[in-house]
């Protein structure tokens, strides 16, 4: 049974291709290698055979359970250093060919019109599973603004903390702002996004989330900055806000959605936007064909999301009646943005074990890892979409967006985020 099994593992990474080296150190003391050799290198350890048959019928989530548990171990290299070798064989070989993972998407796929189902009770259930962890926990890693989305690297020198108020920034100027303009923030997080709007660009500001740690702090917030009758932050489902308002910002919430309700989302936003309304909607993307969501992230992290291509945000738009003004994407400012993100929790690693445990901390670890790994090495990006009621509100080119960053202190040098 266990040269079966053995061999199935062989037969799979030697058909990979991988670039660089990977070395696996079975139960039995025995050691092989794979891989051209060539570049990165990870040695691994598996300590039982249990958790090597797992690995072999379901990676995904046995890999990443495996390294919470204990059982699998690196002796050089990391989670990232591990996955950037893996997916360079899964990029360069048709490896759904020759592995049941890829059989088992299949059926994820269809059934993840079922994992999506996001009713409001459901919704409110799988946001405070994530966001209402504690607030220490966040502390670790985030800026002091608490942006906890990708940020804007200018170029590659620049910090977190400037990253993050360039994005704001970024975000402010798509927006075409003019005081004393209502704006709704959808998914509002800790407020740093409507805050800013509010004191920065004059805006009344209107932040609703379904989390009640956010809540909490956002309101907090806004009082100790002076700011509780320009920004407002509601406990509510953006399903049950009426109204209209000028301006629509929506940063990191629609992976949240699930794509059963894409359409109502859409066509909330277009009866919620006067007529000449604007919204601009930040979501994380994939370059590549509809898919699923990893089995870990929906177990252990957010339960309910879904990372969309961009054909299946189109659709649901196109038959709102809104109309796509412009589409950004941002390439690899994600994983930057999710690389400091993990510098800084693996540095007070310790804290986030005395606030859980060691399993919690190989948790996060992971998560934030695999989630670099897939910015840089598979197809996540970062959609920024403008949509509008009326394709004539915003100006015939794109100048406008950066001027604006140009009038609030943005480096246009057209330098890329470091790779």
């Amino acid at each position: 049974m266990l040269k079966t099994i053995l061999g199935l593992l062989d037969r799979f990474l030697d058909r990979l291709q991988l670039k660089g080296s990977l070395q696996i150190t079975y139960p039995d003391g025995q050691t092989r290698r794979y891989g051209d050799g060539v570049g990165e290198s990870v040695h691994l350890e598996l300590r039982n055979w249990r958790t090597l048959w797992r690995i072999v019928v379901t990676p995904d989530p046995a890999v990443p359970e495996a390294y919470m548990d204990g059982d699998l171990v690196f002796h050089e290299g990391d989670p990232v250093t591990f996955l950037k070798v893996v997916y360079s064989g899964v990029t360069e070989a048709p490896a759904q060919d020759f592995h049941p993972i890829f059989s088992a998407d299949k059926l994820r796929y269809l059934l993840r019109r079922i994992h999506q189902f996001n009713p409001q009770s459901r919704a409110r259930a799988n946001v405070q599973h994530h966001y209402d962890l504690s607030r220490t926990l966040y502390d670790l890693f985030l800026d002091e603004d608490r942006q906890y989305s990708c940020a804007y690297f200018e170029n590659p020198q620049v910090s977190l903390e400037e990253a993050q108020i360039a994005k704001k920034r970024h975000i402010a100027g798509k927006l075409l702002l003019e005081p004393g303009m209502r704006v709704l923030d959808i998914g509002s997080g800790w407020g740093g996004l409507g805050l800013t709007l509010a004191q920065d660009y004059g805006a009344q500001v209107r932040g609703v989330t379904l989390s009640d740690e956010q809540y909490r702090l956002s309101r907090k917030r806004a009082k100790e900055a002076g700011l509780e009758d320009k920004a407002q932050f509601d406990l509510i489902d953006y399903r049950e806000v009426d109204g209209q308002f000028d301006r629509i910002v929506s940063v990191g919430m629609f992976e949240h959605v699930g794509v059963n309700h894409y359409g109502e989302y859409f066509n909330k936003a277009r009866t919620l936007l006067k007529d000449d309304g604007v919204m601009v909607m930040h979501t994380i993307g994939r370059t590549g064909p509809p898919s699923v969501t990893s089995a870990f992230i929906r177990k252990y992290i957010f339960p309910g999301g879904y990372i969309p291509a961009l054909s299946e945000i189109m659709s649901p738009v196109e038959h709102s009646g809104l109309h796509v003004t412009d589409v950004e994407v941002l390439t690899d400012h994600y994983a930057e943005t999710l690389k400091n993100w993990r510098e800084r929790f693996m540095a007070r690693r310790d804290q986030a074990v005395a606030l859980y445990d060691e399993r919690f901390a190989r948790m996060w670890e992971f998560y934030l890892a695999a989630s670099e790994a897939s910015f840089r090495f598979q197809d996540m990006v970062v959609f920024q979409v403008q949509l509008a009621k009326n394709k004539l509100s915003i100006p015939r080119t794109r100048d406008y967006i950066t001027d604006f960053d140009r009038g609030h202190g943005g480096n246009q040098g057209g330098m890329r985020a470091a790779e």
